[in-house]
């Protein structure tokens, strides 16, 4: 079974209805203590990296994350919900995140665009993977959608399994052993955010 954290920061209904196109049974869950039930989690996000990190405290869910997570069972960040799971945000001042992969979260640089791009990134994207399970029967390049200002930056290259160029390239999907993460939104791309979803089911 398949549990969505539900802490007030993310359309979860969306999230829901992608899992359920590919025939996955998933649960809204609200309680903490309930995560441990659960073979994977789902750690969705829309919004601030601190308000999410204030209600997320508020529902006393952070250690009930970091204790799944050490369990070794499989979970997944999405968006704002990947950008959690580092140690810390520049996003409106500096906050700690819940430290399951090294690295931070930072601003787009428009200063390093070398033409006139607009924050948030949003639209169609390209995401350029390894060799991971989550990107299995997927080409290399595929087109994925983002809505995003801020953007990871690991401390380790090989926990990046994704890259996405918007005026630089930047980590769009990670992995640290059972935790992964990904920048854009597979509930809204279609086949190809199916089909990661699906493979993540499968792990």
């Amino acid at each position: 079974m398949i549990a969505i954290v539900d802490y007030n920061m993310g359309n979860l209904a969306s999230v829901q209805n992608a899992f359920a196109k590919i025939g996955a049974k998933t649960v809204v869950e609200s309680n903490p203590q309930n995560f441990k039930k659960y073979e994977k989690l789902i750690l969705p996000g829309v919004g601030a990296f601190p308000d999410a990190m204030q209600h997320l405290h508020e529902r006393n869910m952070i250690e009930a994350i970091k204790e799944f997570a050490q369990s070794g069972k499989y979970m997944l960040g999405i968006c704002l919900g990947m950008q959690l799971l580092f140690e810390s945000s520049e996003e409106f001042g500096s906050h700690e995140g819940l430290g399951l992969i090294k690295g931070k979260v930072v601003a787009f640089d428009p200063s390093k665009f070398s033409e006139a791009l607009k924050i948030p990134h949003m639209g169609w994207n390209r995401v350029f993977t390894k060799e991971h399970p989550l990107f299995k029967g997927l080409d290399e390049q595929h087109y994925l959608y983002f809505v995003h200002s801020y953007h990871a930056v690991c401390e380790n290259e090989q926990d990046i399994i994704g890259k996405t160029v918007y005026g630089y390239e930047f980590a769009s999907a990670v992995a640290h052993k059972n935790v992964m993460g990904i920048q854009p939104h597979p509930e809204k791309s279609h086949k190809n955010g199916l089909k990661i979803l699906e493979n993540f089911i499968k792990l």
